[in-house]
């Protein structure tokens, strides 16, 4: 296994990986239309290269045998929650492909993420989650988040609810 930052190389690859695997976690809950207008705006190769390039991006790629497994995305990016948290840097993004789910890949990414927050100076690290993920809810759970509110994720033009989740970055 490695896990690796991303280079302006990897954009196609990850622009096609990630897509893909937003729309096998979340295409059977969208339709078709909501979903098709998400991967529009989220992914694509130049959108992925600008991510990589982002000096307040850090874009997390974990392969095993060559193989695009997993990624991670934490930026700098304030967290949506009352009173304002001071130092925390988000994970925006952490998707591990379906062949490798329960394959212990997902705890070292995590732990990669972690650093990379904490090399942006953070001292903490929120995320959002959909409220009707209870698998990622869990493994965030078991990797020291907590829910401390709500916000609003639009796939398409459809309206729904994530967690906000924080853990401080020891």
């Amino acid at each position: 296994m490695t896990i690796r930052r991303a280079d302006a190389a990897d954009a196609a690859r990850l622009a096609e990986f990630a897509a893909r695997t937003f729309a096998e976690t979340f295409g059977a809950q969208n339709t078709t239309e909501d979903m098709a207008a998400h991967l529009a705006s989220a992914y694509g190769i130049v959108q992925q290269g600008s991510e990589i390039a982002n000096p307040q991006i850090v874009t997390l790629l974990l392969e095993e045998a060559a193989e695009l497994a997993a990624y991670a995305q934490v930026r700098r990016n304030d967290a949506p929650i009352q009173p304002p948290l001071e130092s925390a840097m988000e994970l925006w993004r952490f998707y591990v492909d379906r062949p490798w789910h329960g394959r212990g890949l997902a705890a070292p990414l995590m732990h990669a993420a972690k650093q990379a927050a904490a090399a942006l100076g953070g001292r903490q690290m929120w995320l959002s989650v959909w409220e009707r993920n209870p698998r990622a809810i869990a493994f965030y759970t078991k990797s020291g988040f907590r829910i401390v509110g709500s916000k609003a994720f639009w796939v398409g033009s459809d309206r729904q609810t994530d967690h906000v989740m924080v853990a401080n970055l020891q």
